[in-house]
This record gives C-alpha cells, sequence and structure tokens, in this order.
C-alpha cells in the first residue's frame, strides 16, 4: 500500500468504527438494521461472554467497545455500561425505582441513548438522565412526568430518548416534548394526556424537521421547531398499547400494533392528513417493530399469550407472502440481507429476507427465560438477553 492509500485507509478508520456503533434504539438509521457486513454465525455460535443486568426488557446500545443497557434488582433501576470484548462492569449508575410488575415481570423497559460523549436514559416513571459515557458521572438530571405533569402510561413510559440537532425528544405526553439535550430545560410540551409506548420517528414534512409520536388512540406527526401538531391518524388499540415503531418508505407510512388491532399503509402527501392505502389484520405487531427490506415487511405478527408467526408482507399491497408459525412470539433486527430473531423462548434463528419464501440459514437455541428484547449487532458481536437480565455476547465475525 502506498503512503497516500495508506493515509486515505487510517482517515477512513474512524467513519467505519462509527458505521458499526449502535447507538440508538433501532440502530443509527432507527429502522433495525445494521450496515455491518462479512458477518457470520456458526451453527453453534460462540459465545464470548456473559453478564447479569437484571430484570427488564431494554435492548443495547453501542459506541466502539462499549455496550449499555438497563436493569431492575433490589427496588433500582440501573443504567449498565459493559466493555464489549469481556462484559465486565465499567460503570454503573442505579437510582430508586419501582418493579411496577402489572401483569408481567416488570423492571426496566427503556434502552438508553448514546449522543458523542454522552448518554440519555428515560425511566418508565419518567426519570431523565443525561450521563457522560466514559464515566456515568450524572450531567444532569430531572423527573420529566412531574415538571409536565404528563398522565404515565399504564405500563410506564417506553420509548428512547431521540436527539434531533439540540432536541432531546421523548414520547411523554399526547405528543411528545423536546428538551435542550445540553441541559434538560424544555423547550416545548404536549398535552398532559397518555403516551403510547413507541420512540419519537423522524421525518421531514414539507422541507420541515418533523416526529412522529403515538398516543393511546392515534400517531400524530409534530412539527419539531415549536411542537405543533402537523396531522393525527387516529388508531384505537386495545389497553392504548400503540408500541412499534412507525415505518415510512418514500411517502408511505407503515403503523401495525397488537391487540388483534392489524396494521395499516397510510399515503402522505405536502404536510396534509395522510389517506389509508389499505388496512388488514395480517401483521399485528404488539411492540417489537417490523423491518423493511426492499419493499418487504418482516414482523411478528400476533401477541405474546397468543400464537404468532413471522410473516412477510409488501408494503405497496399489504399483501401476505409467507408466514412462519415455528418462529412464535419474539423480536429481531436486520444484516446484509438476513434476519437476525430472538424467539420468546431463546432460540436465534437466522432466516435469509426473501419474499420467495421462508428460508432458514440456521437456528440454536442461546437463552432460557422469556426473550423479548431486540438483538443487536455491533462490531463483530451479536448481543442478546433475557427478562431477568442475562446478557450474552456472540461472535460473529
Amino acid at each position: 500500500m502506498n503512503p497516500a492509500h495508506l493515509r486515505l485507509f487510517l482517515a477512513l478508520i474512524p467513519s467505519l468504527s462509527l458505521a458499526l456503533d449502535w447507538p440508538q434504539w433501532r440502530g443509527p438509521t432507527r429502522d433495525g438494521i445494521s450496515q455491518e457486513s462479512g458477518w457470520k454465525l456458526s451453527a453453534e455460535p460462540k459465545e464470548l461472554w456473559r453478564a447479569q443486568v437484571g430484570l427488564g426488557f431494554a435492548s443495547f446500545v453501542t459506541s466502539g467497545d462499549r455496550v449499555l443497557t438497563s436493569g431492575h434488582a433490589e427496588d433500582h433501576d440501573s443504567v449498565w455500561c459493559l466493555d464489549a470484548t469481556n462484559g465486565k462492569v465499567l460503570w454503573q449508575h442505579r437510582y430508586p425505582a419501582d418493579l411496577g410488575d402489572k401483569y408481567y415481570e416488570g423492571g426496566t423497559s427503556n434502552t438508553p441513548t448514546i449522543d458523542g460523549d454522552k448518554v440519555y436514559h428515560l425511566s418508565r416513571w419518567g426519570d431523565l438522565l443525561c450521563l457522560e459515557l466514559q464515566t456515568g458521572k450524572v450531567l444532569w438530571s430531572k423527573n420529566i412526568q412531574q415538571e409536565t405533569q404528563a398522565a404515565i402510561p399504564d405500563w410506564g413510559f417506553a420509548g428512547a430518548p431521540v436527539i434531533q440537532g439540540n432536541q432531546l425528544l421523548l414520547n411523554v405526553g399526547k405528543a411528545g416534548v423536546a428538551l435542550e439535550k445540553t441541559n434538560g430545560k424544555i423547550l416545548w410540551k404536549s398535552a398532559p394526556e397518555s403516551a403510547g409506548y413507541s420512540t419519537p420517528y423522524l421525518m421531514q414534512i414539507d422541507g420541515q424537521n418533523a416526529a412522529i409520536f403515538s398516543s393511546t388512540t392515534a400517531y400524530i406527526a409534530v412539527n419539531l421547531r415549536d411542537g405543533s401538531e402537523l396531522w393525527s391518524h387516529r388508531w384505537n388499540t386495545r389497553y392504548g398499547v400503540n408500541a412499534a415503531d412507525p415505518i415510512l418508505k418514500g411517502d408511505l407510512l407503515f403503523i401495525s400494533s397488537g391487540y388483534n388491532k392489524g396494521c395499516t399503509a397510510l399515503k402522505l402527501s405536502n404536510g396534509a392528513a395522510p389517506q389509508k392505502l389499505w388496512e388488514h389484520k395480517l401483521l399485528k405487531n404488539q411492540f417489537n417493530s417490523s423491518v423493511l427490506i426492499g419493499g418487504h415487511l418482516y414482523g411478528i405478527d400476533g401477541d405474546s399469550n397468543s400464537r404468532c408467526s413471522l410473516k412477510c408482507l409488501e408494503l405497496q399491497s399489504g399483501k401476505e407472502l409467507w408466514a412462519e408459525p415455528s418462529i412464535g412470539f419474539g423480536s429481531l433486527m436486520a444484516a446484509e440481507g438476513k434476519l437476525i430473531v430472538l424467539t420468546e423462548k431463546g432460540e436465534l434463528a437466522i432466516v435469509r429476507a426473501t419474499p420467495e419464501k421462508y428460508d432458514e440459514l440456521s437456528r440454536a437455541q442461546v437463552l432460557s427465560g422469556r426473550c423479548w428484547s431486540s438483538p443487536v449487532l455491533s462490531h463483530g458481536r451479536l448481543l442478546l438477553r433475557n427478562a431477568p437480565g442475562q446478557v450474552i455476547c456472540l461472535q460473529a465475525k
């Protein structure tokens, strides 16, 4: 390699490393799809390490060799920072919190968010933290529920924090709240009604920064400049559990909820109220979102207490192309044209993302206990966890 090529290669290393980071819920592109290439899992995946983080259903975020998640133990919630190479605890931040075991185990729901050298975390009860990534030092904190007087959803706040420029966006209140990320000062807030459980979904509407927030009865598009409502699509779901994130492709917006609600594709046009293209009950995402690859949706249809299947639907028409009941309930992400599926019972399935048929490449039992948390592939490592808080890291290089 000549000196010019070497300098170019070295200059690219930071950007290549950042591309493999998973700094926020659903990844760097917020769609559940990793840009990682050349990854591979053996038929019997090699386990690199295990860790224990406490009860909860949060997923993971990564930055370089740091892995963050959250869990509950001994009447406290914790944000954990682990060494991705060996699973050792780099730091832990604990704070008092109720278990919240209403009809299920309880524990933490929210996945932290990494923004540069800072970490943001929202608890189910509205505790909002800004931490230093390297040390876990608290830079600022507040209880956003008490400050806004927003209703606490039945299962607590569940959407992850989202960063847009200098704004910190939270699904708190009827249609969200925005704060200055440097100090937590409220920039705007919505009516103090109960939020849904999804994460704010960023998009552009008429050239303006906007986000979609779920409430218990609707998905609402908001102008991020001042929090003004651009449009609202009524979406009544049993228990108000609008938890799965919407998915946008071009001018089509996909929305899905469980509890026999179903899904819809909405056609967006110049900030006007969206028009329904189709609606049916063939793909019901209870809380784990689908992924969209090549115009096709792949996701779990059904609730955790029902018969579920992994399904493939065509976004444009809503047509079901295949269903695989052996997967049951679970969560998934995608990378390099393959689905990485973690079933509720702890089986890890690698499935080719093709609309032609269900094409399973491998399946292995990797965890026990209830598994609802989304898997994360980052820097050649696959991160998985169960509800009791057992984390495993598998080699995927």
